[in-house]
């Protein structure tokens, strides 16, 4: 053990000679008079010495250990000012700013920039912002909108159940359209005591099972509006809505109405846009959305008398209005998280 003990010292000593700056004489420090080091490791030995050998082989290691310290401490002198006391081991101060590795700024989502836009067009003409839940009813999304039993809107296939409708006559479902907003803002305005003109746009998402292909997905977003008081008219609809698209798309914006059937709003009509979705490419006409007269029924539901209270409303897809302003020719770029295609927009 003590022949051992020597040539731990020699080694150490020979070794620390050879080192020329503060990092190798921490190097060294820990390879020897460290926790883990090579002169503990000779301590934890003692204990399988002999009894009547310790007291020497002890007096030695503290010797070694004396020695080495004493050198090093010599060394440290030798090598001038510049060299610490204690060589410490690179530390990461975790307080400190990060390194900026990019120059790229973050920014919204393009959907949020949209819908922003939208309810600022909107509120300038006074329309109020109302939200609804996302898990919804049966009663909201499809009975108080006058769409009944057996209606092909309620199949299965075409919404996301969360209770089974064929056992259940109030099934839960992720809903389907934002047109279920109008619904309970209605009833929200009776059981307050009922007030006009309620006069509201309610953006938020909505599920339907469609395949997803350029212009379709499983979730996508609507903003649906609601204008109810006397003497509203189908005029006031179509002013609202060329309004609308003027200050959104511009004075020289093509629209057209086409008639069509839903079954909560009556007279209806099919809004389309004439947009180029590229540089390159022609213009065509693209749906925005549909609209129409508040259907009498819609308010007999909601505990409103047709023939003091009349209205209109309107549902468009937020994706297709992105898509007509910015030039966007596939949906799928918009849920996609490619930064480069963000980038752009």
């Amino acid at each position: 053990m003590i022949d051992a003990l020597n040539t731990l010292e020699s080694t150490a000593t020979a070794q620390l000679a050879s080192a020329a700056d503060a990092a190798a004489l921490e190097t060294w420090r820990l390879a020897y008079l460290g926790n883990s080091g090579k002169l503990k490791a000779a301590m934890a030995g003692l204990k399988d010495v002999p009894k009547d050998q310790k007291p020497a082989v002890g007096q030695r290691l503290n010797q070694v250990k004396a020695t080495l310290e004493a050198a090093l401490d010599a060394r440290k002198a030798a090598l001038g000012p510049d060299a610490p006391a204690k060589v410490q081991a690179a530390q990461i101060d975790m307080t400190e700013p990060g390194l900026i590795t990019s120059s790229a700024v973050g920014r919204r989502h393009i959907l949020t920039r949209v819908r922003d836009e939208l309810v600022d067009v909107f509120a300038r003409m006074g329309f109020a912002v109302a939200d609804g839940p996302e898990l919804e009813d049966d009663e909201h999304n499809f009975a108080k909108l006058n769409i009944p039993q057996g209606h092909p809107a309620r199949d299965p296939i075409d919404n996301f159940y969360v209770d089974d409708p064929r056992t259940n006559l109030m099934p839960r479902m992720l809903r389907s359209q934002t047109s279920t907003v109008q619904i309970r803002v209605l009833e929200d305005a009776i059981a307050k005591g009922w007030g006009p003109p309620v006069k509201i746009v309610s953006p938020g998402r909505v599920y339907r099972p469609d395949t997803v292909d350029a212009t379709h997905s499983f979730m996508f977003h609507q903003i649906e509006g609601l204008y109810v008081d006397r003497g509203v008219s189908m005029a006031d609809l179509k002013t609202t809505l060329f309004q609308f698209v003027r200050a959104y798309f511009g004075s020289d914006a093509e629209i057209r109405f086409t008639p069509t059937f839903y079954p909560f709003t009556e007279p209806s009509a099919q809004f389309e846009i004439n947009v180029r979705l590229t540089p390159d490419s022609p213009k065509k006409w693209m749906e925005l959305g549909g609209c129409g007269m508040v259907d009498p029924a819609v308010f007999q539901a909601c505990g409103i008398d047709p023939e003091q209270w009349t209205g209109f409303a309107f549902g468009f897809g937020v994706e297709r209005l992105a898509m007509s302003k910015y030039g966007i020719p596939d949906i799928r770029l918009l849920f996609g998280n490619d930064v480069r295609f963000l980038a752009q927009l």
